[in-house]
Order: C-alpha cells, then structure tokens, then sequence
C-alpha cells in the first residue's frame, strides 16, 4: 500500500493510520492458539524423544534444549513481544508436566535418569530464559495514556 491508498481514520489525516479492525483480532487469536499447539507438540515429541544416548552423554536431551530455547525465543522476536514466547513455552510446560507424572498404571514418559532431568528441569530453565530474553515492544502499563 502507498501513502496515497492508505486508509485513513475517521476524521483524521494521513498521517495516523486506521485503527486496527476485528480481522486483525481474529488473525492474533488464531495466531496465539497454533503456538499452543506449537508448545503442546514439543512437549508431546520431546517427552518420547529426549532419552537417546551416544556412549553416556543424553545427545537427545542437550538438542531438545536448544531446541526449547530457540523456539519461543524466535517467537518472540518475530512476534515483537513477550507474550508470543510465552505461549508456546506455555504449551510445553503443560504437555511435558503431564507426561512426566506418574499415571494409574504406574507408567510415566520422562525417565528420572539424567536425560529426563536435563529435558524437564533444563527445559524449564531454557524455556524461561527464553521468554526473558524475547525483546518487548513495551508494556501496555506504560502506553496507558497514549492511544
């Protein structure tokens, strides 16, 4: 789009854009809801795929934590705010918790060998410092009194 074919706010000029329509609601809704579901398969994956081996060291386990970390971490920085970190990061606390518990059978998916522990403690560890480190276009605190 040009400056000249623009939409323009009801009674203002040029120079202030439209302000966003439901569409664009409707678009970060759907937006938020797939990195859910983006957080909610890593965690499902990474919880059956975390515990190879090479010799002693867990190859699967330190992967999937730069995998953890570099997932909300792009998310954030494409989506210009925490809270699109969050959200998968989210997603992935939830599944990898659930799997990592103890059911009626007695079964559980996340070993505690040294594997399951770098997977789960420093997948908790990457996925934090990943959403703190994501960049913020500032807090809606903050731009309370501007529009």
């Amino acid at each position: 789009m040009t400056e000249e074919t623009a939409p323009v706010a009801a009674g203002g000029d040029a120079a202030t854009p439209a302000p966003p329509g439901p569409a664009a609601g409707a678009l970060a809704g759907a937006a938020y809801g797939m990195l859910a579901l983006l957080g909610l398969a890593l965690g499902v994956v990474g919880a059956f795929h975390h515990s190879w081996y090479l010799g002693d060291v867990p190859v699967a386990a330190l992967g999937w934590l730069v995998v953890l970390f570099a997932v909300p971490y792009a998310m954030g920085r494409l989506n210009r705010g925490k809270i699109a970190a969050a959200v998968p990061a989210v997603g992935w606390f939830i599944a990898t918790f659930a799997l990592a518990t103890k059911h009626r059978a007695g079964d559980f998916v996340i070993a505690a060998d040294l594997a399951g522990y770098l997977y789960l403690y420093g997948g908790a560890v990457v996925m934090a410092l990943a959403v703190a480190l994501a960049p913020s276009s500032g807090s809606w605190l903050l731009r309370a009194g501007r529009s």
